[in-house]
């Protein structure tokens, strides 16, 4: 059941429209991208399009002819397709729905897509444990910009420190689900059985009753769950916490920055060290000098990176994650 539920829950919170034509535009062997691609279509009923193309350029001609009003995309992709010159407003006027997924979702990012294609795209937040999305944004609701949306009808989500005590709202700690308690939902949702072979993982991702995700967040007065990033990811400079995702956003506001990631680097005296790679906009160069003063504006003076490197493209997984410990060799880790 938890390979269907997500699609039937969406025939309450996203009702099907008529000639719905849903795309699917990543490997269907991620198991999340075949859940809420084909299966999920499948379960509402529509049509499924699996796109072969993922150039920008290819993508959306593929979304014009083959008619797909509603589309399943990561980051890289709707960054590629916002920034490309020859993308254009009509390529996509069929496409009434975009949802971005698999990694975090800069307000940036959506502001620029509604920018150009004059549609508000939705998030969500889910992982291959679940197994499926389990948070998504409301059509409509853009009363938080940063958060990932609002618990799906079958679970609940709570944040909890380290020993497993709830979080008030506002509060960063851990992101945990668990099935809800009430309602026609009760008890329909399930974890992941295990990890394969690997029992105390399973433990410790389980423990008390809870789906650990191993993410930080916390939720908002509303309910929504905004996700800081993962506890693995976290900088802890000189004692004090630095979400690599908050210094993130603010670079993405430089009129020169395209992409940013930020990680830490191993130091002797602070533990770690805050440094950022930047993809530039086409035709522009950031200096560092001016990039760290662009941070300092927004940013206390200890989560300001100290070192800065341009590079054309960041490396990236198959779901179009960017993965740090591929980025150290940048800095001669």
């Amino acid at each position: 059941h938890n390979v269907i539920w997500s699609g039937i829950s969406s025939r309450t919170s996203y009702p099907a429209v008529p000639d719905e034509r849903h795309g699917t535009a990543l490997s269907c062997t991620i198991l999340n991208l075949l859940l809420l691609g084909p299966v999920w279509s499948f379960v509402r009923g529509t049509t499924a399009v699996l796109i072969d193309r993922t150039d920008p350029v290819g993508l959306a001609e593929a979304i014009r002819t083959d008619g797909v009003s509603r589309i399943t995309l990561v980051p890289t992709l709707v960054h590629d397709l916002v920034e490309h010159p020859d993308v254009h407003r009509e390529d996509l006027s069929g496409l009434t729905h975009m949802i971005i997924g698999a990694a975090h979702t800069p307000p940036e990012l959506r502001q620029r897509w509604y920018d150009k294609f004059g549609t508000w795209p939705l998030v969500g937040y889910g992982l291959t444990e679940a197994p499926s999305g389990m948070v998504r944004d409301r059509a409509g609701h853009r009363a938080n910009s940063t958060a990932a949306g609002f618990p799906l009808d079958p679970v609940e989500v709570l944040v909890v420190d380290r020993n497993g005590v709830d979080l008030p709202d506002g509060e960063v700690g851990e992101v945990c689900f668990r099935a809800r308690s009430g309602g026609r939902w009760a008890g329909v949702w399930t974890p992941m059985l295990g990890y394969w072979n690997r029992p105390e993982a399973t433990r410790e991702a389980l423990r008390g009753g809870l789906l650990h995700t191993g993410d930080l967040g916390h939720l908002d007065a509303d309910g929504q769950l905004v996700v800081r990033g993962r506890q693995n990811q976290l900088i802890l400079r000189g004692g004090a916490n630095v979400y690599p995702a908050e210094v993130e956003r603010v670079l993405l506001t430089h009129p020169d920055v395209a992409e940013s990631a930020v990680i830490g680097l191993p130091d002797e005296r602070l533990g770690e060290r805050v440094v950022a790679v930047v993809v530039p906009v086409a035709g522009c160069s950031p200096d560092p000098a001016d990039l760290s003063a662009h941070c300092a504006v927004d940013l206390a003076r200890y989560k300001v990176p100290e070192k800065f490197l341009v590079v054309d493209e960041l490396p990236r997984n198959a779901m179009g994650k960017v993965v740090p410990r591929d980025l150290l060799p940048l800095f001669g880790g």
